[in-house]
């Protein structure tokens, strides 16, 4: 699985990094954006990061409670690739 966030969405709330901070951050801007370790990405699907092992089940919490809807999962199931948001459009 890989996440990315759509900053279009973003409302700043900072529930994607309460919930995992291993992945999620907020920038000085007050909007969220991925991590890979320690380094902190550009916001866009161009900058779709791998989840680390041990945390799919939170990355999933935090795009289910995203109230902006704007964290994108990227799933790769046998028959393509397939997004998904946390709330329906």
């Amino acid at each position: 699985m890989k996440v990315w966030i759509d900053q279009a969405f973003c409302t700043g709330s900072g529930l994607c990094e309460l919930i995992e901070p291993r992945v999620f951050t907020v920038g000085d801007d007050g909007l969220a954006r991925v991590r890979r370790g320690e380094e902190v990405l550009p916001p866009g699907e161009d900058n779709a990061v791998d989840v680390p092992a041990g945390s799919e089940d939170e990355v999933r919490d935090a795009s289910e409670s995203c109230p902006g809807g704007c964290i994108r999962l990227v799933l790769a199931p046998l028959s393509g690739v397939a997004h998904h948001r946390g709330h329906p459009e």
